[in-house]
């Protein structure tokens, strides 16, 4: 029961994490997202990351 518990925490913990700012799939993440929700720093680092 111990190691199960150890298991389903372990996939929570990783499933809740973010995609790392310039991956793909945080270029998708944003793409995805309405721009007027956007932060200033999302709009420069999708700049950065995504259009150059």
């Amino acid at each position: 029961m111990k190691k199960l518990s150890l298991v389903v925490m372990s996939i929570v913990l990783l499933s809740a994490c973010a995609p790392e700012i310039g991956s793909e799939d945080w270029c998708t993440q944003l793409k995805e997202k309405p721009k007027g929700d956007w932060t200033a720093t999302e709009a420069k680092d999708f700049a950065k990351h995504c259009i150059f």
